[in-house]
């Protein structure tokens, strides 16, 4: 096998050979040629592109020898897309350049006029050297090309690849005429008995004999033994001054090599008198191998582009510029007009099509007018009585000496793609569950009607209990009640107002007219009714509720923004006041929202600047009365408003994103203080469920643990049952994860949300902490006495020890003792303290007690 080395030398070799090729052709900074541009339109319209090009790689750029909407007239080669596999002889295709590795942070596919297609087709010369690419693109991604459309470049770029050695043939013809000596075409003289006299150069290689071995033998050695007879007769003849019929014009004649092979050659006869009186003949030989080589596979490829022309999805129409007569129509052409193809040629539209052909023509004439493709789109009704669209691209084609020649067409029958794109107009404008309008929509008709000063109403739309239907019963049900929710505010709507779903479960209507202020407060009620009422599904029966705030325009706000947060801050009020209400917009609203702003902007400050602090609440064993564990409690005093509830900034942290930060911090500064305990204490933090939205915070507790030095298994994690509902799979994985590090996991508040037994079966807490709403009214309440000490038994019988939260009463104390609860955690037994005052309450905890001793 060859080294990585080798192959890079290989490739190097190769790719020298190539850059010599093409410099060999000399036609690199060229002038743009009529041959090759036609050619590149060709290419265009055939790909239905946007742009073609005749690109050239040498070693440092892609140049364009040929270009159509192509606006510059080379790149470097590093952002030339025809340089990609190179080395490859094979169509290259690139459907959408954002998508293809190879052209990230290349200019060319960023940006306005961006390339999104790319294909390109290789011109491989004779000797198997690639010169380029002939090119299409376009501004927008596709699918690819058809098998028709893959065809069709490759073989124009064939023809591309034939015109350049032409080019070159050419050149090197003229060269070659100049300096006999080292013509191409081979000479030959001989005397009047055939016997040859001059051999050049050309003549030793095209017959494999050399000068010496040639002359003096007889000229009949380069015919073929089968005429040779003949060929003698007719030298004689004319040795005797006879008629000669190769004299003065090129004959095609085959022609035999030394070593027997035969091949065509283009022959030319002269002669003269010598000065000895006898006649002496010249010859002048063309070997037209590669001609008849070339000619064949011309032909071929005129034969093919002939079948792919004829078998194209689309109409294809060739028509003469002055006499707007048809020259050409291809099968689908023909099809498509509904008439016979033979009857297309040497007529008119105005003769085939009366009454509708003069159209045809006119859009004819225009475009025979200007350079450049002309589209025009139409509608065609059947014989059948279908309608379909149409779409033809027209294009003058000139003669060599610039003068309006050909018309060529094409027409697509682009009557599905008309269809899609008014499905894809009808998704961006609606919504694929309720089918009301989308948030799109309706923000740009609220545009529309403040531009234009329209008064309107804008009712803000709220469910009031979607997400806890649809964390019980899921997404399927969840839909469902959208659905219909959907069809009761339709029912509600007039015809002219304007009802759309904005979010999840947020609907938006917007009232117009001068009446919009009187009929919005009878509407908002309505509404308010229509959804209090249950929406019966298939799976469930399901109590929504709804909030609505209202705010008219222009009283509310002078723009759409100012009226859209106008309906929502009455919205927001409306679900302060209970839910179930409509609020209508006052000013003091705005003020309320500019001190949640406010607030959001000091917790913000006071999560950098570390402001927020812990207390410390013990948590007591009721079988040895001492402190097996502290909650860590947030505490933050306001510069002005002192103290805040933990359920206010806590609330705040996660409804403005800071939830992440906060909790990390705190969770760090409860380990850092637990390090000062003795071994045998735990500390205990609340995490929040969106903190389990983040797939890394298994590995930021590890972090912290590992950052901080505390023991794995002197924390404890609570979490809620409000969080294991949201996504019960990927909680108890994030779950099972944190507890393989060997941390506690606890149940908080058990009993308050959609409590579940099955949760005890799907993962070993550690411990459940009962809620303090059952401890509260336990000395009065049979049903909470017994709902407790059966979880006091379920926690015994599954090994987990069950706290008791909020215990504030000697008599809750007594009680829970007695249900078997393992620990207690209250105001009774233990305030939350400062960190020194939890330290020395550990340095003065007796070692056994009775936890009516701590009785405050």
């Amino acid at each position: 096998m060859r080294s990585m080395t080798d192959r890079r030398d290989i490739a190097a070799e190769l790719e020298t050979a190539r850059l010599t090729s093409l410099l060999n052709m000399k036609i690199l900074d060229t002038q743009p040629q009529q041959e090759f541009d036609e050619i590149t339109r060709l290419a265009a319209l055939a790909c239905d592109a946007a742009s073609a090009a005749v690109t050239l790689i040498d070693a440092n750029r892609g140049w364009f020898k040929s270009r159509v909407r192509v606006p510059v007239p080379e790149v470097p080669r590093e952002h030339a897309l025809c340089s990609l596999e190179i080395d490859k002889p094979t169509l290259l295709v690139i459907p959408d350049t954002h998508l293809d590795s190879r052209c990230i942070g290349n200019p060319l596919t960023q940006g306005d006029g961006a390339i999104r297609f790319y294909a390109g087709a290789p011109l491989i010369t004779s000797t198997g050297h690639c010169l380029g690419r002939l090119c299409v693109m376009g501004h927008e991604p596709r699918l690819g090309l058809t098998d028709g459309q893959r065809t069709a470049l490759t073989e124009l770029a064939r023809i591309v690849t034939d015109r350049i050695e032409a080019r070159q043939n050419r050149q090197l013809g003229l060269i070659a005429s100049q300096v006999v000596d080292v013509t191409s075409d081979a000479i030959l003289c001989a005397d009047s008995i055939g016997r040859i006299t001059f051999w050049n150069a050309a003549a030793e290689t095209m017959f494999g004999r050399s000068a010496a071995n040639a002359i003096g033998s007889e000229l009949s050695i380069i015919v073929p033994p089968r005429f040779r007879a003949a060929h003698r007769a007719g030298f004689a003849a004319a040795a005797q001054g006879g008629h000669m019929k190769l004299a003065g014009q090129m004959v095609a004649l085959t022609a035999t090599k030394a070593d027997g092979s035969e091949f065509p050659i283009e022959l030319s006869l002269s002669r003269w008198q010598t000065e000895t009186g006898s006649l002496a003949f010249a010859a002048i030989i063309r070997d037209v191998s590669a001609r008849k080589l070339l000619e064949h596979e011309r032909e071929q490829a005129r034969a093919f582009l002939n079948t792919v022309i004829e078998h194209l999805p689309a109409m294809l129409f060739v028509k003469d510029v002055d006499t707007q007569r048809y020259l050409l129509m291809n099968k689908a052409g023909a099809e498509i007009a509904e008439l016979p193809q033979a009857d297309f040629i040497g007529r008119t539209d105005s003769e085939l099509f009366p009454g509708r052909g003069e159209g045809y023509e006119a859009r004819d004439r225009a475009a025979c007018e200007t350079p450049g493709v002309h589209i025009f789109e139409s509608e065609h009704v059947r014989a059948d009585g279908q309608q379909v669209h149409l779409r033809t691209k027209r294009l003058r084609v000139d003669s060599l000496h610039g003068q309006p020649r050909y018309l060529l067409g094409l027409t697509e029958d682009v009557t599905e793609m008309r269809q899609a794109q008014a499905e894809v107009t009808r998704l961006a404008t609606y919504d694929s569950l309720t089918g009301l309008r989308n948030r799109a929509s309706y923000i740009e008709r609220l545009g529309m009607l403040v531009e234009t000063r329209s008064p309107f109403a804008l009712l803000s739309i709220d469910l009031d209990r979607f997400k806890a239907i649809n964390d019980q019963f899921g997404h399927v049900v969840g839909d469902d009640v959208l659905a219909r929710v959907a069809l009761r505010l339709s029912g509600s709507a007039s015809s002219g107002d304007l009802l759309a779903r904005v979010g999840g479960d947020e609907f938006v209507m917007v009232l117009v007219g001068d009446d919009a202020h009187l009929r919005c407060r009878r509407l908002a009620q309505a509404i308010v009714a229509a959804l209090e009422a249950p929406i019966e599904t298939d799976r469930a029966r399901a109590h929504v509720g709804a909030s609505v705030g209202v705010a008219l325009f222009p009283k509310d706000g002078e723009t759409a923004e100012a009226v859209r947060q106008a309906s929502d801050l009455a919205l927001y009020r409306a679900k302060d006041q209970g839910r179930g209400t409509a609020c209508f917009y006052s000013e003091e609203m705005d003020a309320a929202m500019r001190d949640h702003q406010m607030l959001e902007i000091a917790l913000r400050e006071a999560i950098e600047t570390d402001a927020i602090t812990l207390a410390f609440q013990p948590v007591r064993s009721l079988g040895s009365g001492q402190i097996t564990s502290f909650e860590a409690l947030a505490r933050w005093t306001h510069d002005v408003r002192g103290s805040i509830p933990p359920s206010e900034f806590i609330g705040l942290a996660e409804e403005c994103g800071l939830i992440e930060k906060l909790g990390a911090g705190l969770l760090r500064k409860a380990c850092i203080e637990a390090t000062r305990w003795p071994d045998h204490i735990r500390v205990a933090v609340n995490l929040s469920p969106l903190q389990f939205q983040n797939d890394r915070l298994c590995e930021t507790v590890r972090q912290v643990l590992e950052d901080t030095g505390l023991a794995p298994e002197r924390l404890q994690l609570e979490v809620t049952e409000g969080l294991l509902i949201r996504d019960v799979d990927r909680t108890f994985k994030q779950l099972q994860q944190l507890r393989s590090l060997g941390i506690q996991i606890l149940m908080d508040d058990f009993g308050v949300g959609y409590s579940s037994l099955s949760y005890f079966e799907r993962f070993p807490f550690d411990k459940v902490k009962i809620d303090r709403t059952f401890v509260d009214i336990a000395p009065t309440s049979t049903a909470s006495q017994a709902i407790i000490k059966a979880v006091a038994q379920l926690g015994t019988a599954l090994g987990m020890g069950v706290v008791a939260e909020g215990v504030e009463t000697k008599e809750q104390l007594q009680l829970l003792t007695a249900f078997g609860c393992s620990h207690v955690q209250g105001y009774l037994t233990g305030k939350p303290m400062t960190p020194s005052d939890a330290y020395n309450a550990l340095v003065t905890d007796p070692p056994t007690a009775d936890c009516q001793d701590f009785a405050i």
